[in-house]
């Protein structure tokens, strides 16, 4: 009966559907072990284009799954996933055994079935609104979950971009389409019928209409996505305003989630019907997609066995089904190129989730419920400003800590050169920030409208981003004309209240704008018992600095664009106060510990300090500094310490100044001077001033290559004992360094090479050092660090500049050592990776050359083995080889580390009697570092 079904359906509306726009009919058969499909395809393919078309292009993106040498293979490498890697062959996916014809005539089968971009001639050119007809049939093998979550998983395969369809762009964008795990729309504007035969006990979910059991048809704007599955996931049946919509789960859902979503779903439907004027009969959602578009930022925060939650279970399921929902709404509903127009469907979702975010969460916090939870009946959380700070205002907030390391990118960036954190904060936070903005000048409901009438008049077709701009600028009365012109550049817009006097009954407020574009600005006077008025101003298109007139004369409180409202380069100029002492300018605030900076304030932020070395023991110092969580371009900190060694005042201090330019050569130029006074033996104190200048090179955001130069000028002065005296040790001296950098931090091939030429009265050297780590094996690997120095001039008194061998001479305090000039007991032991880097206690230095290999490979679990070799060579002596070999234990990678040293050039030292003074250790207490870690290839 199903088949006489689909035959009749086949002949009727497939028939009737295809003479009006593209169609696809596929016949998949999938096999047992759902890893293959056998597919029979139809395409009815109409020429849309103005011009007559030679060949067709068919996407073949299972191709992308095929090897190591595909765009998806190197996009899952920079987002550090090994697991496409190391796949085995069987996890791997490829087409197979293609058969074509065109029109009924056979066509030739492609020579490499392995490219992501099929071609086929037809034999005669297709005419503009000529039809024509291919026939296909092929294999799948389909490949495994663990890569982009598409393809085979334990009992279920989800199928998205793997059948051979026609590129859609391919008279728009002629160059070739790949994969890249992007959410993608390859084939839009299609009638789909998607007959299916599954094993038995199978069940099928699907973006398309469900007619009878395993078959589907429908209309989509996007790919279709079918999930066939050994469970039946649930669904859900929403009625809204008399229209029917299903919404169907892609995974379980437990009953307490079910009856949360039975209450949410329909207020969230309805919030984005009224808002957009969409609402789809059908939605599917993948495990897949969920996790990757739930709300971003509410999870709940876990110390080893303690979970504190920011929201409620109930507040969660709505936050992360809201996001869901709507992108799944917008990304099946609207038409764009997401390489180019990414920004319109990921700003218009967002706009919808900071609108709903208004509606439902006006009070609710950035960190949630976290600020209550209390310790002893104390609620440490609340002496931060970030507890204050609305949830709504994490848009802005999200951008600003982006643009002050100038790592932000434009919004109009093609979006497979976003990094991964501005696919959310640029793509989605800053461009719906700026469509809150431009709905809150005009009018959220005459913005809406705007955006129902623009949607159902461009259903049908992709949307030209630039028509999309200049229809909301004529409905704006031009408020939005800024936006144009802001989309294709890293934006640095900035609004500063410069001063204010009273005329006349009048409050005469300067505000300077330092951009050309014409961009719009809310000022809001605030009364001493918190009475707010907002007023709107426009701005020429130039550069200004203009007095604005508000009628509010006895306003307490000045603020531009409050409450990270529009997504600004500085927050701390957008507020004035206009009575009292401050009058004019700000107030003074100190803070403990970090924060999030509070605009109204000039704060200084205090953070308690801890260190200890052989010398000064435990150092106890309180760090005062105005960087907060942000970078600031002028920064500085000072840090005393109370030396309980000496009983004495020791300490720290410096400022720099960053240039960030947002479109340079240059990420980044930090100038600076800092000084610091420490103990480096016992009684004996050093004093260091230096003078510095950074220049780190522009960063693709998507790459783990960081590169720079450095130049410092540093001057020492040491107290010295008699005996150090007589035998003429160095008291002061200066080194001049210059240094250049280059780090490739990429998961499996991570390489840094790094030279430097160092020089005081008295020498002149260079140095330079390479350094690979290849990962072999999942979480196994083995390096290579390459070391060569040599003397240009050596006039020095003593060896203390001399290149080490199994030891550095800290001359310049820069290595953290717990025991600067321990000769003796555990502090002696710390090992540092530099110069000749042998772990054996080789006790030599080399004044005139030096050349050095460290090879470092895993073994088992926490267990490694090392072996170094080299030449040296001192003035007046033979070159002299020495090598030595031992096992590492990696207690803490990177961070601690024991040497247990086996055989060397001294011998067989595990025989030596004091073979527990041998051993070595590293021990770097470095947060930042950690940081760096954790955050590779999100930026």
């Amino acid at each position: 009966m199903r088949k006489i079904f689909v035959a009749l359906w086949i002949l009727g509306n497939f028939a009737l559907v295809s003479a009006q726009r593209d169609s696809i009919y596929i016949k998949a058969t999938v096999s047992e072990d759902l890893k293959t499909i056998q597919v029979r395809q139809e395409i009815n393919f109409v020429n849309k284009s103005e011009t007559p078309m030679q060949d067709i292009r068919l996407l073949n993106w299972v191709a992308a799954y095929q090897n190591r040498g595909t765009a998806l293979y190197e996009r899952e490498i920079e987002d550090r996933n090994r697991e496409f890697h190391f796949a085995k062959p069987e996890e791997l996916g490829t087409l197979n055994s293609l058969m074509i014809s065109i029109d009924g005539k056979t066509s030739e089968e492609p020579k490499k079935l392995n490219s992501e971009n099929l071609y086929f001639s037809f034999s005669e050119p297709l005419l503009p609104g000529e039809r024509t007809k291919i026939e296909l049939q092929y294999e799948l093998k389909l490949p495994s979950a663990s890569f982009t979550g598409y393809g085979v998983a334990e009992d279920q395969v989800l199928l998205k971009y793997f059948f051979l369809t026609p590129d859609s762009f391919q008279n728009l964008y002629r160059e070739e389409k790949h994969f890249r795990d992007m959410e993608e729309t390859s084939s839009h504007s299609i009638f789909w019928t998607v007959n299916l035969d599954v094993p038995a006990n199978h069940y099928v979910k699907s973006n398309l209409q469900e007619i009878a059991p395993y078959y589907f048809r429908g209309f989509l704007k996007n790919d279709p996505e079918i999930l066939i599955s050994s469970r039946n996931y649930p669904k859900i049946n929403i009625g809204i305003d008399g229209k029917k919509t299903e919404v169907h789960f892609g995974y379980p859902l437990t009953q307490e989630e079910k009856e949360e979503l039975e209450f949410y779903l329909p207020r969230q439907l309805a919030f984005i019907q009224k808002n957009t004027g969409i609402l789809p009969e059908n939605i599917f959602i993948s495990e897949k997609f969920r996790k990757k578009e739930d709300f971003f930022g509410n999870d709940d925060i876990v110390l080893w066995k303690f979970r504190f939650p920011l929201f409620t279970p109930s507040e969660n399921i709505d936050l992360d089904y809201f996001s869901v929902i709507s992108q799944s709404i917008i990304n099946e509903n609207l038409i764009t190129y997401k390489e180019e127009d990414h920004w319109l469907k990921n700003g218009i979702k967002t706009y919808l989730e900071l609108d709903y975010l208004k509606t439902h969460y006006p009070e609710h916090k950035l960190l949630g419920m976290l600020p209550e939870a209390s310790i002893f009946g104390i609620k440490p959380l609340k002496i931060f400003h970030a507890s204050r700070l609305k949830l709504i205002e994490r848009y802005g907030i999200a951008y600003r800590y982006m643009m002050t390391e100038n790592l932000d990118q434009k919004i109009g960036e093609e979006f497979s050169d976003l990094s991964n954190f501005n696919e959310t904060v640029i793509s989605k936070f800053e461009t719906g920030s700026l469509f809150n903005f431009v709905a809150e000048k005009m009018g959220t409901e005459k913005f809406h409208d705007f955006l129902r009438q623009y949607f159902s008049e461009n259903s049908n077709r992709p949307i030209d981003t630039d028509d999309f701009l200049k229809q909301l600028a004529y409905h704006s009365n031009n408020s939005s004309a800024f936006l144009a012109n802001l989309i294709q550049k890293k934006h640095r817009v900035n609004f500063k209240i410069k001063n204010f006097r009273r005329d006349d009954g009048k409050l005469l407020v300067k505000v300077k704008k330092d951009t050309a574009d014409p961009v719009p600005f809310k000022l809001e006077t605030i009364s001493k018992d918190g009475q707010t008025n907002t007023h709107w101003f426009e701005t020429p298109p130039a550069p200004s600095e203009e007095y604005y007139e508000v009628p509010e004369s006895d306003a307490h409180k000045l603020v531009i664009n409050s409450g990270h409202f529009f997504p600004e380069s500085k927050f701390r100029d957008n507020y004035l106060y206009t009575k009292g002492f401050f009058s004019n300018t700000k107030k003074i605030r100190l803070k403990i510990l970090k924060d999030i900076p509070n605009p109204e304030y000039n704060e200084i932020y205090l953070e308690p300090r801890l260190k200890f070395n052989a010398y000064d023991n435990v150092l106890f110092g309180l760090n005062f500094r105005n960087e907060s969580l942000f970078r600031s371009k002028l920064a500085y900190s000072v840090t005393p310490y109370y030396s309980s060694g000496t009983g004495k005042l020791t300490g720290s201090a410096g400022t720099s100044y960053t240039f960030l330019p947002p479109e340079s050569f240059f990420r980044n130029i930090i100038l600076g001077v800092n000084g610091s006074y420490f103990h480096y033996d016992y009684h004996l104190a050093y004093q260091q001033y230096s003078a510095f200048t950074m220049f780190n090179f522009a960063k693709e955001p998507r790459s783990a290559i960081d590169r720079g130069i450095s130049f410092s000028y540093n001057y020492y002065f040491r107290d010295l004992t008699p005996e150090m005296i007589l035998e003429n040790e160095y008291q002061k001296y200066n080194l001049w360094n210059l240094n250049y950098r280059y780090v490739d931090n990429s998961l499996i091939h991570e390489k840094s090479f790094g030279t430097a030429f160092q020089m005081m009265e008295d020498f002149q050297k260079v140095s330079a050092e390479a350094f690979y780590r290849y990962e072999f094996a999942p979480h196994k690997k083995i390096s290579f660090r390459l070391f060569g120095g040599y003397f240009l001039s050596n006039d020095t008194r003593n060896d203390i500049f001399d290149f080490g061998i199994s030891k550095v001479s800290n001359y310049s305090f820069s290595y953290g050592l717990l025991g600067q000039s321990a000769t003796s007991g555990i502090l002696s032991q710390q090992f540092v990776l530099a110069d000749g880097g042998f772990k054996s206690l080789i006790d030599t230095t080399a004044n005139q050359w030096i050349g050095s290999l460290n090879v470092d490979s895993h073994v088992w679990k926490m267990f490694h083995v090392y072996a170094d070799a080299g030449m040296y060579k001192n003035k007046g002596s033979d070159p002299k080889f020495i090598w030595d070999s031992g096992v590492k234990v990696r207690i803490i990678p990177d961070f601690l580390e024991i040497y247990l040293p086996v055989y060397s050039t001294l011998g067989f030292e595990p025989s030596f009697k004091d073979y527990a003074s041998r051993i070595r250790f590293t021990l770097v207490m470095n947060l930042g570092a950690v940081v760096n870690t954790f955050r590779r290839g999100w930026y």
